[in-house]
């Protein structure tokens, strides 16, 4: 009930009281009244019913009323004459109620039945509104609403003149809506809204149009202000918080849909989504039409109130009103973070998550079960197929019925069979998309570097072809039938910072080697892990350091910091000594590395011997201390310290940690025992000590820069194979269908429970379609993660932009179906350009007007053709159903589809390549 006090609708309550006074009805005898009054069905004394209209009578007049009809004598003086209310109102003007009426003292409630009998015999006192009110249901209690809440209702563009309204506190807001609308002639087209200020002050929404007065807990005396959307899709109250970066002209008029999206930061995930959802026809046309005005739901547990579908309501309003070229989702961002919290921030995403994300809100704000049931599962048990699947859709849209089910749900048959006792479970479920594998190869290509042994022979780039799940012993093999080396004489490391970051095995797993990894293979004649007794070389890892001076205030030490690539050199045993290791890294540097000539030793000949004196007085013995010249700070970095255990330490054949002990002059540089991360200590731990140590080279500044040539050393050599490029055919869609749907078993970590055997079964599981939807998302699974690495594949999708048939998917019996049941046209694609780590999300879509294709990067738009549309970037697809199409195109009157100026016009200068 909502009553505007105002004048004139008291003058013409008193009007049609005063129009009902002549036509008074025969008085029947005094006890019949009191009879019809007092008892019966129509009485004062019957139970209250919720909603109900109960009406106020003066006591007074109604006690005079009482001594008349117990009286007995219709010609007595107590006749109690026309109803009078007027003690109950405050004036005679705007017939306001007076404050604090208590029932039984001031009035008494009759029933509308009751009410109408005493104006029909007695009359309502000139002018009189009747005072009518409702029963209203409280908590444990029905009780007569004396006192309804008195609103002051105005208009957001007119915030001056309010208008006072009473409504029930059963009342919904949408009555308040309704109410507001009449009041300030609101054209029927027009979408509107309702705000109320709060005692802070503040305004807050009232979203939920279906709940009352009393739920909405507003009070009399609040100010409600009705505010009706912008012929551009806004609403006057969203522009005090949107940050316009871009002017646009008051008067711009474009093609509704043609509308960009700004890019926030890394939004082009949620931009790319949206627009592939907004050129759904039906959707939009659901949106646009306000049909989810009456279908939000507010209470739903598993929803968001209702705000992710009034979110996304406004941006598909904004981008189809056609006064925007590009808009600004900045609240649909902040709504989708607020529920998600994996969308907080600014980190890119994937199109896919979002997408999937969105439905499953819509589906939830917009569902039509407003309590949901719990439904039991049932398994087949050996029924037929028909009808196990209509009752899984039945029991499905028992708890899920809304606009997203109606477009976007279909019906998957899975098949499970345990491999032990051969029991077959049937069950029938509901799907929002297909994520469909692609064909993926089981070869990869891997770059690497081969060292040779030979001195004189640079580097080698080499690409191999390995098996994915292979071994560094694959990799060996692969790369030996490039150079001729036996793959036992190889070893493979991982090369980071100048340093050996891992020293692979045999039996290691090829997984473990990321794309981006720099591996290197030494060819070598022996092993690392040295063996007592053994005639094998010693492999010794070598790193290369430069003396540098320390940025100290007095430059009084100095540091050591790796440069080049390390090496593994293969030492001959019997010249497994200071000296030996000297001359046979000098033997492996030669390349790049050019000895002092005879005259410039000639010239230092008297300090050689000086030297050699002063060395045999101080030669230290064996040790793994510090040197003479103290080494640190040496910069260290990080690595995975991986170290060769054996008894054959390379400290015991040396004798000392350093060579030699004293810098001799025209020695190339000096040699120092060092750890796995290229620094001297080693004694910072019992297992440092009793590892095998890696060797360093270390070069003083003006010995390095004379006789080292960095060019030369850096330079290497592109083996043919470096052309080769692993050719990846492209595949046709419908062979990512047929993978979808083939029969796979179930992996270790994701087993069935088998109710036959009572155990966990790595069952097989084969996946059918059984029915499709109107929309049919198809999400190409191009990311793969695994434990070590993660790719996209870049293989090339075809995909046809009309008649993609799937009446061969479908295992539902057909029977003399229509084809356009099956076949499905292209109107969308999200695409993703890049790789796992960065990359750019645009989209493609075919406007639902026009027919024309476009192709949507942030709030950059541009026509394509239709043969633009297909590439290796193409993420997620959208079809719509055929006849889907054809009923919404009779629907808009339409003779036949909008043709598509990109279908039948050749690529021109106004067309963008985005390819």
């Amino acid at each position: 009930m909502a009553a505007v006090e105002e004048n004139p609708a008291a003058t013409a309550a008193a009007a049609a009281a005063e129009d009902r006074e002549p036509q008074r009805e025969a008085l029947p005898s005094l006890d019949s009244q009191r009879r019809q009054i007092e008892n019966g069905e129509s009485g004062r004394g019957r139970p209250l019913r919720a909603g109900e209209s109960w009406f106020l009578v003066e006591q007074h007049w109604y006690k005079q009323w009482e001594v008349y009809v117990q009286g007995g004598d219709q010609d007595s003086g107590t006749f109690p004459g026309c109803i009078n209310n007027a003690k109950l109102f405050e004036d005679q003007i705007n017939w306001r109620l007076k404050e604090g009426l208590v029932e039984g003292e001031d009035y008494v409630l009759l029933p509308a039945a009751a009410w109408h009998y005493l104006v029909s015999w007695y009359g309502l006192e000139h002018s009189q509104p009747p005072i009518e009110r409702k029963v209203i249901e409280l908590p444990n209690i029905q009780k007569v609403e004396v006192y309804p809440v008195e609103l002051l209702l105005v208009r957001h563009s007119d915030m001056d003149t309010n208008h006072t309204a009473q409504f029930s506190h059963t009342d919904s807001v949408e009555v308040v809506l309704r109410t507001a609308r009449e009041l300030f002639l609101a054209d029927p087209q027009e979408e509107t809204r309702l705000w109320v200020k709060n005692s802070e002050g503040s305004l807050d929404r009232l979203r939920d149009t279906h709940a009352t007065v009393l739920d909405a807990a507003l009070e009399t005396g609040q100010l409600v202000i009705m505010e009706t959307r912008n012929k551009d899709g806004t609403w006057p109250s969203a522009q005090l918080h949107i940050m316009n970066v871009f002017e646009e002209d008051e008067d711009f008029q474009g093609q509704p849909g043609i509308c960009g999206l700004t890019n926030l930061g890394n939004t082009c995930f949620m931009n790319s989504a949206l627009q592939c959802l907004s050129n759904v026809p039906q959707l939009t046309e659901y949106f646009l039409n306000n049909r989810y005005l009456e279908e939000l739901n507010f209470r739903n547990p598993l929803g968001m109130k209702g705000e992710i579908a009034e979110a996304y309501a406004d941006l598909v309003k904004q981008a189809w009103s056609g006064h925007h070229r590009s808009i600004v989702p900045h609240v649909f961002k902040t709504k989708v973070g607020h529920f998600a919290s994996q969308f907080l921030g600014y980190q890119q995403h994937d199109s896919q998550e979002l997408l999937s994300f969105l439905l499953d809100g819509l589906h939830e704000d917009l569902n039509r079960v407003k309590k949901k049931e719990y439904v039991e599962l049932c398994n087949a048990a050996g029924r037929p197929d028909q009808e196990v699947a209509q009752e899984a859709w039945q029991n499905h849209k028992r708890r899920n019925d809304s606009v997203i089910v109606d477009t976007f749900h279909g019906l998957f048959k899975s098949t499970l069979v345990c491999p032990d006792c051969g029991n077959v479970s049937v069950t029938f479920d509901p799907f929002c998309y297909l994520s469909v594998p692609l064909p993926v190869s089981h070869k990869r290509v891997l770059e690497v570097f081969f060292i040779p042994m030979d001195p004189r022979r640079k580097p080698e780039q080499h690409r191999l072809v390995v098996p994915k799940k292979g071994k560094i012993s694959d990799l060996c093999v692969a790369l030996s039938k490039h150079t001729g080396i036996s793959p036992e004489r190889m070893i493979v490391a991982d090369v980071f910072s100048h340093r050996f970051y891992k020293l692979y095995q045999l039996e290691d797993s090829l997984s473990s080697i990321l794309d981006r990894d720099d591996i290197f293979v030494y060819e070598v004649s022996g092993r690392i892990e040295a063996i007592e007794g053994s005639r094998d070389d010693i492999v010794v890892p070598v790193y290369l350091r430069e003396r540098t001076p320390a940025r100290d205030y007095n430059n009084s030490y100095y540091g050591l910091m790796l440069f080049g690539h390390p090496l593994l050199v293969s030492v001959p045993r019997d010249r497994f000594s200071w000296d030996g290791l000297y001359n046979v890294l000098t033997y492996r540097l030669s390349r790049y590395v050019t000895k002092p000539s005879s005259d410039e030793e000639e010239d230092d000949g008297d300090e050689k011997d000086d030297d050699e004196e002063e060395d045999k007085d101080d030669l230290p013995g064996p040790s793994t201390g510090g040197s003479l010249r103290d080494p640190e700070p040496e910069q260290a970095g990080p690595s995975s310290g991986v170290t060769s255990r054996c008894p054959f330490l390379l400290d015991n054949c040396l004798g000392t940690s350093q060579w030699p002990p004293r810098r001799r002059r025209k020695q190339l540089f000096t040699l120092q025992t060092v750890n796995s991360n290229g620094t001297s200590d080693r004694t910072t731990s019992p297992e440092e000590v009793h590892s095998q140590p890696y060797i360093a080279i270390d070069w003083e500044p003006e010995m390095k820069k004379r006789y080292y040539d960095e060019a030369e050393a850096e330079g290497y050599v592109k083996h043919d194979c470096v052309g080769y490029v692993l050719k990846k055919p492209p595949v046709r869609l419908q062979e990512c269908i047929e993978l979808f749907t083939t029969m796979e078993t179930l992996e270790k970590e994701n087993p069935w429970y088998c109710p036959s055997c009572k155990q966990h079964q790595l069952a097989t599981k084969k996946l059918d379609l059984w029915m499709l939807p109107e929309i049919l998302i198809i999400h190409l699974k191009r990311f793969s993660y695994t434990k070590f690495s993660r790719e996209k594949l870049d293989t090339l999708v075809e995909f046809p932009i009309r008649d993609l048939d799937f009446s061969k998917f479908v295992i539902k019996p057909q029977k003399e179906s229509s084809p356009e049941l099956y076949k499905y046209d292209l109107i969308a694609v999200s695409n993703h350009y890049g790789g796992m780590r960065d990359g750019h999300y645009t989209t493609f879509a075919c406007n639902k007007d026009s027919g024309q294709w476009h192709y949507f990067d942030d709030n950059s738009i541009s026509p394509v053709n239709e043969n633009q549309i297909e590439s290796k970037a193409a993420y997620v697809l959208f079809y719509q159903r055929q006849d889907v199409a054809r009923r919404l195109q009779s629907r808009s009157g339409s003779s036949g589809p909008p043709a598509s100026p990109a279908c039948n016009s050749p690529p021109s200068s106004e067309f963008m390549d985005v390819n």
